[in-house]
């Protein structure tokens, strides 16, 4: 833990002012109590020093002293372990988080934050002040016994990006020598997982052209925002997307006729796994030494990577099954079923009858019932019938309205046009 204590002066009976352009103004009022002048110059102090605004200087009447104890939040730490460890009261850590719904917010301190407590020279917590990223910060101020939580944001500025590769080794490798990041990477995987096996079908030469966001604070780069457009050419046939949002307000990616690329299941239930065994009904079994039809697909892949489940649905089966170890099984409506094997352990919150959406996390890789090495065993039934998940048709998703098509047109056009000119800028570059 790292803990420093800072001493500060804070002066007294001098006007609020306005913390930055960047955050709403903070009223000034004229209160005749000492003590609530005192509270009202803290946090216009701490706002101030996170702003960098530099206040004026102000005749002083009185001097009161404060220590700052500043403490970056570890691995495992909760606010209830740093109250304990700077010897801050636990009631009023309950009436920080119970003061009102942004206070709830200090439930959830997250490792590598910062975190400063300031109190007085009784060792009174006077104000705590949480950053909770590069552009939101939680001030928690005591007013009257209890805590008055504000949280307060920068301008973030959103810059529009391009990059551009090819596939030499996988997407992960040769996304990041693109200059993407993880997250992007993986966002681009999500969006084409419908229709790219990025485990089996990625080819040497696969191309990708990706439109993206650039987040800014304080004119610094701190993270990367939404693909706004992008374009996969696998063994040369063209996947392109764009994102839409439609009259709901619900975001998506399609095609650029308007087609969603969302489809009733995905192509596989892991993020970048390999497939080790495929379907295969004349299969000798590794184990057994015995012909026996392996009915589904295994993916090669480290104890305890995240299994997804392929499609929406409803958990039918969550437990042990004889040579399949831990299971989950999923039923897809009346029609469809999805079986997940040799898990070493599930996600926690799930049961039979859970609902589950396309995407979500039922478990984790393992080596559980009869199985050589850890890997997940993945089969799919239509009406009860195994089918290779490989090759099985499987339904596509719902055309869009006419009348959000014209909408979607609208709206996607100037994405389209920067997929392009991302792509022609790197044409030009090689020649």
């Amino acid at each position: 833990m790292r803990n420093r204590i800072l001493k500060t002066l804070l002066f007294g009976s001098c006007t609020v002012v306005a913390a930055s352009a960047s955050y709403g103004l903070i009223p000034h009022k004229n209160f005749e109590d000492t003590r609530y002048q005192e509270q009202e110059r803290l946090i216009s102090s701490k706002v101030n020093q996170y702003t960098n605004y530099i206040a004026p200087n102000a005749q002083t009447e009185e001097v009161a002293f404060s220590e700052d104890m500043e403490h970056t939040v570890k691995s495992g730490e909760n606010l209830s372990t740093i109250f304990s460890s700077l010897n801050l009261s636990r009631e009023d850590l309950h009436k920080i988080i119970h003061s009102n719904a942004t206070g709830k917010q200090f439930a959830d301190v997250l490792p590598g934050q910062d975190l400063t407590a300031t109190v007085n020279s009784e060792g009174e917590l006077e104000q705590l002040t949480y950053v909770k990223n590069p552009f939101e910060t939680l001030v928690a101020t005591r007013h009257d016994g209890d805590f008055d939580v504000k949280l307060f944001s920068k301008k973030v500025d959103y810059q529009i990006t391009s990059a551009k590769g090819s596939i030499h080794s996988s997407l992960f490798e040769d996304g990041v020598n693109a200059g993407l990041s993880e997250k992007v990477i993986l966002k681009l995987a999500d969006i084409f997982a419908w229709d790219i096996d990025f485990a089996l079908n990625l080819h040497e030469g696969d191309q990708f052209t990706v439109v993206y966001e650039k987040l800014f604070v304080d004119g610094k780069e701190f993270d990367t925002g939404d693909i706004l457009s992008v374009e996969f050419v696998n063994q040369d046939k063209t996947y392109t997307a764009v994102r839409f949002a439609d009259n709901q307000g619900h975001t998506g990616y399609y095609t650029p006729e308007g087609n969603s690329l969302r489809k009733a299941f995905l192509q596989n239930p892991m993020d970048f796994a390999k497939i080790s065994s495929h379907f295969n009904l004349h299969r000798k079994h590794p184990i057994l030494n015995t012909i026996r039809a392996h009915k589904g697909v295994d993916y090669s892949a480290a104890i305890g990577t995240p299994v997804k489940t392929t499609g929406e649905g409803k958990i039918v089966f969550h437990g042990t099954k004889n040579g399949y170890g831990n299971v989950v099984e999923i039923e897809h409506g009346q029609k469809y079923s999805t079986l997940y094997a040799h898990l070493s352990r599930f996600k926690s919150g799930h049961k039979v009858g859970s609902k589950v959406n396309q995407g979500d996390v039922i478990g984790y890789v393992g080596k559980t019932g009869l199985a050589t090495g850890p890997h997940l065993h993945y089969e799919f039934r239509i009406a009860g019938k195994h089918v290779n998940p490989e090759t099985a048709k499987l339904p596509r998703s719902i055309p869009m309205e006419n009348a959000l098509l014209a909408k979607f047109k609208a709206q996607t056009q100037p994405l389209m046009a920067q997929l392009k000119l991302a792509k022609s800028e790197d044409l030009l570059a090689k020649n």
